[in-house]
């Protein structure tokens, strides 16, 4: 059984990795200046320090040229088989 904490820790990964696809070889500043979201929160993302806020999340997904549902399935997509936050 695995820790919240290090559960958590998967999730931010796979959204860091998913985040540096598709920002691509854009800088950290360009792609956040373009989609009226802070350096800091790309580059805390990026390194997995942050779980975004929800509204965040509609942004990522927006400056990627997604949907919410879509960005989301693709995240779900990077994390392990079985993946939960909490134990059932």
């Amino acid at each position: 059984m695995q820790k919240a904490e290090d559960k958590k820790k998967i999730l931010r990964q796979a959204l860091a990795e998913l985040l540096k696809e598709f920002r691509g070889n854009k800088s950290q500043f360009l792609f956040a200046s373009e989609n009226d979201i802070s350096v800091s929160i790309i580059s805390n993302i990026e390194r997995g320090l942050k779980d975004p806020q929800l509204s965040t999340i509609f942004k990522l997904a927006e400056a990627c040229n997604l949907s919410c549902d879509k960005f989301i399935e693709l995240l779900i997509k990077k994390l392990p088989a079985n993946f939960y936050l909490i134990e059932k």
